[in-house]
């Protein structure tokens, strides 16, 4: 009975990941115009290492900034569901549904405004800044699913330990924070992936070269001179940015489907 469904699920897993696979092979095979010419070789990665500021650099700048925003993201969004879920108080359907209507925003209309606050702020093209601007856009997804996992959680888990003596912080510290883990690594690790991946926003807050992020410098080192593009560059680039993403959901895909569970059976 599930052999149609084995069918079918390993044909979306060969169409999504043969472009993955297709730029892992072009980025060592043989191309004229790029570094590796004859043979199969890592001709286009030791170009991509050697751009400007170089790939070690570029890949600290996306470090930095992806861990940033996935600590703002996790202190922020847990706080903010664990309030919505677990006390009540006038306006907090309303507020959180305020909250969510930032989703309906498209975030491209916002970076002007914030690219001017962030001046004003002084962190204009820092790494700081930009990740307390990727936390913003993460925030509505954020608390929408650490309030349906502590909302998951049974309520006289929390009661009994506020009984046995808890404040309200120690008991989510010690008693529900455990019970919501699934849901936190689900919004961390999206938080992550949005970050790592996002181009726009640095494209628009970061002037210095020397501070862009990963996807930024790919984009800048595909025009080369008399704008000819460097092909098998972009493509080890891409394999570049895609291997850490992919070892990080392999590694968590577990709780990251937990996580999910538990919000759509509290849904």
């Amino acid at each position: 009975m599930r052999t149609p469904q084995h069918i079918v699920g390993g044909g979306l897993a060969v169409l999504f990941l043969s472009p993955l696979v297709w730029a892992a092979v072009a980025s060592v095979s043989p191309q004229a115009g790029t570094a590796q010419t004859s043979g199969w070789g890592l001709g286009n990665y030791e170009t991509l290492a050697n751009y400007q500021a170089g790939i070690a650099q570029y890949l600290l700048n996306s470090t930095v900034v992806s861990v940033l925003t996935v600590l703002f993201t996790l202190g922020v969004s847990l706080l903010g569901g664990y309030a919505f879920a677990m006390f009540r108080f006038p306006g907090r359907n309303l507020l959180f549904l305020v909250t969510l209507a930032i989703l309906m925003v498209p975030y491209a209309t916002l970076l002007i405004p914030l690219y001017v606050l962030l001046n004003d702020l002084g962190l204009q093209n820092s790494l700081v800044g930009l990740a307390l601007v990727l936390t913003m856009f993460q925030l509505p997804f954020a608390v929408f699913m650490m309030r349906i996992s502590f909302e998951a959680v049974p309520k006289e888990l929390g009661e009994s330990a506020l009984v046995d003596g808890c404040g309200s912080f120690r008991a989510l510290l010690h008693i529900m924070l455990p019970a919501v883990r699934p849901g936190l690594i689900t919004v961390g690790l999206f938080a992550f992936l949005a970050a790592w991946n996002d181009f726009i926003t640095p494209l628009v807050l970061i002037s210095d070269s020397d501070r862009a992020p990963l996807p930024l410098a790919v984009a800048n080192m595909r025009q080369q001179v008399m704008g000819i593009v460097d092909y098998g560059a972009t493509e080890a680039g891409v394999v570049t940015l895609a291997l850490p993403c992919i070892l990080l959901f392999l590694a968590l895909q577990r709780h990251y489907v937990r996580g999910f569970l538990s919000g759509a059976l509290k849904g």
